[in-house]
C-alpha cells in the first residue's frame, strides 16, 4: 500500500506486459476440462468439489516459466483453468438430478446432451456478466478478506521473488501434501466422534410418559485438513468463530433435542439387528453406538439443514441488504463508465476495466432469451410458466451471484455453500411453480432447470470473483480476465456431460443404477429432486424452512455480524467448521503472542505476511494432493493403507504442530528486525 492508502498492484497499471496469450489461454482451457471432470467424479462419489485455483495456479505457473511466461499469463492461465471446477459443481449438483426426479429416462440423448451445454453455458456466462458489474465495489470492500484470493497470489508473487519468501510457501505446501497423502494412507483418522448417550430417562409430555428414551450428543473432533485450518487462520478468530457458531447450534443444540424427543418412536431392536447382520462379530454396545450416530447424522441432513436453509434464506436477503450501496454503487460505475465512454473521456486504467456496461446487458439479455427457449421450447411449459422462471432466473441469479462472491469473499472458493443457494433457489422456483397450479413432469422440469442456471451461475461468480480479486493484488486486466472464462466456460460445459455420461453408465453396466444408487450417490443433486417433487407435490416440510427463517430473524435481531455464516456453519458438517475454528484460534494465539513483544511496523507486516504464506501453502498442499487421489481414484487405484482402523491420537500432535508452525515460524521471521 502507498502512503495515500491508494491500493498498489504487485504489476501496476501502466505496466505492458503480456497477459492474454495464445499459450496461456490454450494451458488454461487444458486445465478447465482436466481439473473440471476430476471435480465432478468427486462431488459425485462424495457430495464435494476440491476448489481448482491452487492446482490452476501451481501447474500453470510452472508450464509457463518453462516457455518464460510473464506473471500476468500465469494469472489469466489460473483464471481459465479454475473456471472448470465452478462449472462441475453446477453441474454434479443439479443435472443428475433430472434422472433421478424421471423427468430423463435415459440420461444420455443427443438432446440431453444439448439441454445440459445450453444449462451450463446460459449459467457460467450469466455468472460472469453479474461479476462484472460488482467487481469493483467488491474487491474493494474492506470487510472481505478474501483468504484464497490471498493464497493464489502470494503463489504467483513467490513464484517471481528472489527475496528467499517462497521457501515458507512452498515448505508449507509440502507439509499440507504430506499430511493429506498420510491420511489417505491411513496413517492417521482425519476425524473422531462418539455418541455420548443421556441415560435412561423418562419423557413426558403432559398425561403421555415414555420411559427408556435414551438420547445423547454426537461428539466430533475437528477434521485434521490443513487447508481448513489455513482458512481459519486467514479469515480470523472472529469469523472462524461466528462460522462455527453454527455447527455448535446444529449439532450442541438442534440435533440432541430432536434425538430426545424422536427416541421413543425408534425401533432400535431392528436397528441393530440389522446392524450386527452387516458387521458379524461387532459388539451389541457398539452396533448400538452406531445406531445412534447414524440416527444423529440422518436428523441432522433431513431436519436441521432444511433449518438452515431456512436461516440461509433470511441471511441471503439480510446480506443483499446490508451490501445494497454496494450493489446500486457497483451498477452505478458501470453505467457511469458507459457515459464517460460516451463523451470521448480518457479510458480508465487497465487495471479497472471491465467488460463494457453494453456488452454485459447484451449478455444478461441473451442469457434470459436462453432460459425461456429452455424452459418454454425444450422442457414444454406454457408461456407464462417460461416467463415466469426467466424472471426467476435473472433475479435469483443475480442476488445470489452477489452473496456467492461475499461469501468467498469471506471463507471462500473452497467453502462456498452453493448447494444451499441453489436449494435456496429451487424452494423460491417450485413454490412460485405451485402458486400458478403447475404440476407433475412439466413444474419439476422447469423448477430444475432454473436451479441448474442459477445453480452454475452461482459458483462461476463465486470463483471468477476470487480469481479477479487474486488479479487485483497481482495487477492483473480484468476485463481480458472475463473474456478468458467466457471462453473457458463454453468448452468446459460443452465438455462436462462426457464424464457425467461415462460414470453413469459404467455404474450402470456394473449393475447399479447409476445417479442416485451407492457408487453415484450424487448427495446435492438427490436433494434438489426430492424438494423439487416435494414441494410441486405439495409435500413439503415447510415448518422446518419457516423455522429456520424465524431463527435468522431472531440473529438479526440479536445483532448477530453475519446471520448467513452462521446458517452455513449449520449446513457444513461440524469437522469442517470446527477445522476452520481451529485455524482462527491459532491466528488469535499469534496476535496475542505478537502483542506482547510489541513489534514495530516492519516487524509486524514480516509475521502476517510469513503466517499468510504458510497458511496459503497449506491450503495450496491439500488441495493438489486431493485433486492428485481423485484423479488416481477414476482408475481404481490407492497406494495403498497403513492401518485398517487408524487412531486419532497422531492428528492430535498434527495440530500441535501446525499450530507451532504458524505461530513459531513468522514469530522467528521477524527476530533478525529491530523492536521498538
Amino acid at each position: 500500500m502507498a502512503d495515500n492508502n491508494q491500493f498498489v498492484p504487485f504489476v501496476s497499471a501502466d505496466t505492458k506486459m503480456p497477459e492474454f496469450t495464445l499459450k496461456a489461454l490454450l494451458i488454461g482451457l487444458v486445465l478447465a476440462v482436466v481439473l473440471g471432470a476430476a471435480n465432478a467424479y468427486l462431488g459425485l462419489k462424495a457430495g464435494m468439489t476440491i476448489a481448482a485455483t491452487y492446482p490452476a495456479a501451481v501447474i500453470g505457473m510452472a508450464i509457463l516459466k518453462a516457455f518464460k511466461g510473464t506473471i500476468l499469463e500465469e494469472n489469466f492461465t489460473r483464471t481459465v483453468g479454475s473456471i472448470g471446477e465452478s462449472i462441475a459443481a453446477g453441474a454434479i449438483f443439479t443435472i443428475p438430478a433430472f434422472f433421478i426426479a424421471g423427468i430423463w429416462t435415459d440420461f444420455f440423448t443427443v438432446d440431453h446432451y444439448i439441454i445440459a451445454s445450453l444449462i451450463m453455458i446460459t449459467g457460467g456466462v450469466l455468472g460472469i456478466m453479474f461479476v462484472a458489474l460488482l467487481r469493483r465495489v467488491m474487491v474493494d470492500d474492506k470487510d472481505l478478506p478474501f483468504p484464497e484470493s490471498i493464497a493464489a497470489a502470494e503463489i504467483h508473487k513467490t513464484g517471481r521473488s528472489d527475496s528467499g519468501a517462497s521457501k515458507f510457501l512452498f515448505t508449507a505446501m509440502g507439509i499440507g501434501a504430506l499430511i493429506k497423502t498420510l491420511g489417505e494412507m491411513k496413517l492417521f483418522a482425519f476425524t473422531w466422534g462418539k455418541f455420548v448417550s443421556f441415560g435412561t430417562q423418562t419423557l413426558k409430555l403432559g398425561k403421555v410418559a415414555a420411559t427408556d428414551v435414551n438420547g445423547g450428543l454426537l461428539v466430533s473432533s475437528p477434521g485434521m485438513k490443513p487447508a481448513y485450518i489455513g482458512v481459519g487462520y486467514i479469515i480470523g478468530p472472529k469469523l472462524a468463530a461466528l462460522n462455527f457458531s453454527g455447527g455448535v447450534i446444529a449439532w450442541g443444540l438442534l440435533t440432541p433435542i430432536i434425538l430426545y424427543f424422536i427416541a421413543p418412536h425408534i425401533n432400535f431392536d431392528a436397528l441393530i439387528a440389522a446392524i450386527t447382520t452387516d458387521n458379524p462379530g461387532m459388539s451389541a454396545a457398539d452396533a448400538t453406538s452406531q445406531a445412534w450416530t447414524g440416527l444423529a447424522v440422518e436428523v441432522w441432513k433431513s431436519i436441521v439443514r432444511p433449518i438452515a436453509i431456512g436461516g440461509m434464506l433470511v441471511g441471503t436477503a439480510f446480506t443483499l441488504w446490508n451490501m445494497r450501496k454496494s450493489l446500486f454503487a457497483g451498477i452505478a460505475r458501470s453505467i457511469s463508465d458507459v457515459k464517460k465512454a460516451a463523451s470521448g473521456e480518457a479510458p480508465t486504467d487497465r487495471t479497472d476495466k471491465d467488460i463494457s456496461f453494453t456488452w454485459i446487458m447484451i449478455g444478461i439479455v441473451g442469457c434470459a432469451i436462453a432460459t425461456f427457449l429452455i424452459t418454454y421450447v425444450i422442457f414444454d411449459t406454457a408461456l407464462q410458466v417460461a416467463l415466469v422462471a426467466t424472471v426467476v432466473m435473472i433475479i435469483a441469479g443475480f442476488l445470489f451471484g452477489a452473496v456467492s462472491g461475499y461469501l468467498v469473499g469471506i471463507i471462500g472458493s473452497s467453502n462456498n455453500p452453493i448447494s444451499g443457494l441453489t436449494i435456496s433457489t429451487v424452494v423460491i422456483a417450485a413454490l412460485l411453480m405451485f402458486i400458478l397450479g403447475v404440476e407433475g413432469t412439466e413444474g419439476i422440469a422447469a423448477t430444475l432447470g432454473v436451479a441448474a442456471i442459477v445453480c452454475v451461475s452461482a459458483a462461476v461468480a463465486g470463483e471468477m470473483l476470487q480469481d479477479l480479486k487474486a488479479g487485483h493484488i497481482l495487477g492483473g486486466t480484468p476485463w481480458k480476465m472475463q473474456i478468458g472464462d467466457i471462453i473457458g466456460v463454453v468448452l468446459a460445459s460443452s465438455v462436462m456431460f462426457i464424464p457425467l455420461f461415462v460414470l453413469h453408465e459404467g455404474d450402470i453396466m456394473q449393475g447399479g443404477p447409476g445417479f442416485g444408487g451407492p457408487e453415484l450417490p450424487a448427495p446435492q443433486a438427490s436433494l434438489m429432486a426430492i424438494l423439487s417433487e416435494g414441494i410441486i407435490g405439495g409435500e413439503m416440510a415447510w415448518p422446518l424452512i419457516i423455522v429456520g427463517m424465524l431463527m435468522g430473524v431472531g440473529f438479526i435481531l440479536m445483532q448477530v455480524k453475519s446471520p448467513m455464516l452462521v446458517s452455513i456453519g449449520m449446513y457444513l458438517p461440524m469437522e469442517t467448521t470446527f477445522a476452520i475454528f481451529i485455524g482462527g484460534l491459532i491466528k488469535g494465539l499469534l496476535d496475542r503472542v505478537k502483542s506482547k513483544i510489541n513489534p514495530n511496523a516492519d516487524q509486524e507486516a514480516k509475521i502476517e505476511n510469513t503466517g499468510i504464506l504458510l497458511a496459503s501453502g497449506l491450503i495450496a498442499g491439500e488441495a493438489l494432493m486431493g485433486l492428485f487421489f481423485a484423479g488416481i481414484a477414476i482408475f481404481n487405484w490407492h497406494p495403498g493403507y497403513i492401518f485398517d482402523d487408524p487412531s486419532f491420537i497422531t492428528s492430535l500432535f498434527l495440530f500441535g504442530f501446525l499450530a507451532w508452525l504458524l505461530v513459531k515460524i513468522p514469530l522467528n521471521s521477524a527476530k533478525g528486525m529491530k523492536s521498538k
